[in-house]
């Protein structure tokens, strides 16, 4: 382990290691049954859910293992939340503009997230993915842990942990309960799921003051442990209310599909299918995903090895070229076996806020998603407000970086204030990251300093500019 992770060196230790991969799976469990429900309409159980269900945890696990041996680092990876939303609606376009089946038109988008994936082993290759990294303003990356920071609470208050009942849904914590004029307003507003919505807050909140007091009395592995005290919390209090948690493993397969998988995505590349969409409509498709996959995996590497002090005085992560192929190879892995792109999960900075350092975390929570293929419903049994707790206190700890911003240097406070409020309500690391830049540039020429600004940068903002408002 030593030979392979030099875990001394970076100050750590196996058993760290793995508290660190194990913290990182519970954050990010959540997406092996939420990507084949978003990617095949929630159609549980049918052949193609079962193709990227298997898909979603091999070509994560192969990823993470490239991060592990590749790059020797501690982020996860698995098929991105938005990105696959919008996978999910390119194939439904698709299948409305051909006519062909929704599988058919699943395997000729495919055929995108190949593309991408090759084109960014090339970029990587050629370093130029790593000069992207290079151009962005070190008052630009000195927001993006921030921002980061409150994407992270507001999917912890918000998308992470939705209450549906007989009046609608979803409510989330932040809007709907915190958000209601009175406590009867809530409850009438969720009927049923008022009950259940007060369970969320009680198990969130006390999960989050168990990880505060026990990391501030330095106890090893505080996420973990206050994951798994809030998880307790919630399947008693389901109990009390007369749910039983862990109903779904009654009636739960152990088994593998790997039949399904090899009959629906395993390299059923629709090639004919995805030239009938048009070459225009292919290459801004491709365009696209290629440009929010990219800032969305930069923007998670910068931000999380900032907040780990893995970064040097520029801001730059050693390794970053390595980082960056392993990405693209899990978006190729993605591809062939059959799910949406594949990128570097922001749910990463929880292993690492559990000490987390080494490729050996990533390798723990690469083996762990590929044991889901077995045990995929224990994974499901975690309460997604066990997991709100870790994301809202990570995404605090994150807002750390706000202390190294110069606030009185507009040419920084702009950037990464857009930054902060663009990240949460975008749900758009990439995104944010444009309006970063945009704003950087245009504030220093029209300020008489645009010679302090990159080429890079320039046409960076300009291919921004041409996302937002002329791509279709």
């Amino acid at each position: 382990m030593e030979k392979l992770f030099h875990l001394k060196e970076n100050g750590t230790t196996v058993r760290t290691e793995v508290v660190a991969g194990l913290t990182t799976f519970m954050t990010m469990a959540y997406i092996i049954a939420l990507n084949p429900n978003l990617l095949t309409g929630f159609d549980v159980g049918s052949a193609l859910w079962n193709g990227v269900f298997m898909a979603t945890c091999l070509a994560s696990a192969l990823a993470m293992f490239c991060m592990a041996f590749l790059a020797n680092k501690p982020f996860a990876l698995a098929p991105g939340m938005g990105l696959n939303s919008f996978f999910a609606v390119v194939v439904a376009n698709i299948a409305a503009l051909t006519g062909m089946s929704y599988v058919a038109s699943f395997q000729s988008a495919l055929v995108i997230i190949l593309i991408e994936g090759i084109v960014f082993i090339i970029l990587s290759i050629l370093n130029i993915r790593e000069k992207i990294v290079d151009a962005i303003p070190l008052g630009v990356r000195l927001g993006i842990a921030p921002a980061i920071g409150l994407m992270l609470m507001n999917i912890g208050l918000g998308s992470n942990a939705g209450v549906y009942s007989e009046t609608g849904g979803p409510f989330f914590v932040m809007r709907d309960f915190f958000g209601a004029l009175t406590p009867s307003v809530a409850q009438s507003t969720m009927g049923s799921g008022y009950n259940t919505m007060v369970l969320q807050v009680a198990t969130m909140f006390i999960g989050l003051f168990v990880i505060v007091l026990l990391a501030k009395r330095g106890v090893k592995g505080a996420v973990l442990l206050g994951m798994l005290a809030a998880s307790v919390i919630y399947w008693a209090g389901s109990f009390a209310l007369g749910n039983d948690p862990f109903a779904s493993l009654a009636t739960a397969s152990f088994v593998p599909p790997f039949g399904d998988m090899m009959a629906t995505t395993f390299f059923k590349f629709n090639f004919a299918g995805f030239l009938d969409i048009g070459w225009f409509t292919a290459i801004t498709l491709v365009i696209t995903f290629c440009m929010i996959d990219m800032f969305d995996t930069i923007g998670t590497l910068v931000g999380t090895a900032s907040r780990a002090g893995m970064v040097d005085k520029d801001g730059n992560m050693p390794n970053m070229k390595e980082a960056l192929l392993s990405d693209a190879i899990g978006t190729i892995a993605g591809a062939c076996t059959g799910t949406s792109t594949v990128t570097t999960f922001v749910e990463s900075a929880s292993g690492v806020e559990a000490g987390g350092r080494t490729g050996l975390t990533a390798l723990t929570t690469g083996v762990l998603f590929l044991a889901c293929i077995f045990i995929a419903p224990l994974a499901a049994i975690i309460p997604a407000a066990a997991t709100s707790a870790a994301l809202i206190y990570v995404g605090v700890l994150m807002l750390m970086g706000l202390k190294n911003v110069n606030f009185d240097d507009m040419d920084q406070m702009v950037p990464v204030a857009l930054m902060l409020i663009g990240m949460p309500v975008s749900s758009s690391i990439g995104h944010a990251i444009g309006l970063g830049l945009i704003s950087y540039a245009v504030i220093k020429v029209f300020s008489g300093k645009a010679k302090e600004v990159s080429v890079l940068t320039y046409v960076i903002s300009a291919l921004f500019l041409l996302k937002f408002f002329l791509i279709v």
